[in-house]
């Protein structure tokens, strides 16, 4: 038995064990089928593409704020440190991290809301399929398959990290996944690995960490008005009475830096805790659980709750904020009426794509076009198409 074997938890996914790829091929000789997949999806368009689009701030207002790539980065770091404290796969955790954003359109929540509506009539529009139909079809890198040929275990986190998704497959947005799990079964009515399960709790870990920070960075609240908030509240409190003298600035990001460590605690007692009810011993009897095995407690849950109402209601909410998410609609919905009358001033590959299909399929090449738009891409397509003293 290796190191890493006698390292790894019985439940732990073992890429000697992996069920492999749709299309075959041989393996790498220096890297597990996990890390394989991790730099299949560093090596992507979409993944760069990331660098310049929302989180919560437009891309261009301002350098300092996350985009959709530090984001990813920060889930993928805080993923591989869980998967590590809990002995899992690290590989696999962080890749699922790296890939769970590839599907976000431009500007955030307000371009996926928009192309929802303008999807509706066609199928709508949900970012985790689009995730999906990133790394299994618009991804074109190989010429023996389209989309990635990632491993069965990385796709089955990409696609179910948060959980079962059988309920979600009457939705129409949802029929790519259903018809891809039609001829590559995915189990979509379990639990995804333990290491997906690490992703989703990383990506929870991340945002509300960096929402508070890009907030306050922003001035859309102030950094004392989170004294009376749970969780961040009293770690404000505490860091202002170790460093009575300290700015507000480093008072701000030590403030950040010991809420993540107490939710990665958090979260590190409460898995150890389920491990030790369940008996679960292998990854099989992770799939097989009646709940997720990586978790928050539920007063880690519940403080969680009260931060986020505060965030959504003086940050998500912020006029500045809503000016910027009904300008993003304007500018995704006059594109996307404009390529759906006059599909021809689509660039040439993307004409391409939509030549002999119906009006849905149509749609739906329009649709994955914007979607891989950056902020910045969209602003000055937009421009564009619709100035008449820009010509280029």
């Amino acid at each position: 038995m290796s190191a890493d074997d006698r390292r790894r938890a019985p439940y732990a996914e073992d890429p000697k064990s992996s069920l492999g790829r749709r299309f075959g091929g041989p393996e790498s000789l220096t890297r597990t089928p996990f890390a394989r997949d991790r730099d299949r999806i560093i090596h992507t368009s979409a993944f760069r593409r990331l660098k310049e689009k929302t989180q919560v701030f437009v891309a261009h207002e301002g350098d300092h704020y996350r985009t959709r790539l530090t984001h990813s980065l920060e889930v993928a770091q805080i993923a591989r440190s869980l998967a590590t404290a809990l002995r899992l796969d690290a590989d696999l955790a962080e890749t699922i991290a790296l890939a769970h954003d590839l599907g976000h359109p431009p500007f955030g929540h307000a371009g996926e809301d928009e192309l929802e509506r303008q999807m509706t009539p066609w199928g709508g529009f949900d970012h985790n399929v689009q995730t999906f139909r990133v790394v299994t079809e618009l991804e074109r890198r190989y010429p023996d398959f389209v989309g990635l040929n990632l491993t069965w275990e990385t796709l089955e986190g990409v696609i179910k990290h948060n959980g079962p998704v059988t309920d979600k497959l009457v939705r129409p947005s949802w029929q790519a996944v259903s018809d891809y799990d039609a001829d590559y079964p995915l189990r979509l009515g379990t639990w995804a690995s333990a290491e997906a399960q690490v992703a989703a709790l990383a990506d929870d870990i991340a945002y509300n960490n960096h929402d508070v920070d890009d907030g306050v960075e922003a001035g859309v609240f102030g950094l004392w008005e989170l004294l009376d908030i749970p969780l961040i509240g009293p770690i404000l409190a505490q860091v202002r009475q170790d460093y009575p003298s300290l700015d507000d600035r480093l008072i701000r990001l030590e403030a950040v830096r010991r809420m993540i460590g107490a939710m990665v605690d958090d979260v590190l007692t409460e898995t150890g805790k389920r491990v030790a009810s369940s008996g679960v011993d292998s990854p099989e009897g992770v799939r097989m659980l009646d709940g997720a095995l990586v978790v928050f407690s539920h007063e880690m849950i519940e403080q969680l709750s009260r931060l986020r109402a505060f965030l959504y209601e003086r940050m998500y909410r912020h006029w500045r904020v809503n000016r910027t998410r009904s300008q993003a609609r304007r500018i995704l919905a006059d594109m996307f009426t404009l390529f759906i009358a006059e599909p021809d001033v689509l660039p040439s590959e993307w004409f391409a794509r939509l030549q002999n299909l119906e009006q849905a399929g149509r749609a739906r090449v329009v649709c994955d076009y914007i979607a891989g738009m950056t902020d910045r891409f969209a602003i000055e397509e937009h421009r564009r198409l619709f100035q008449l003293d820009v010509w280029s």
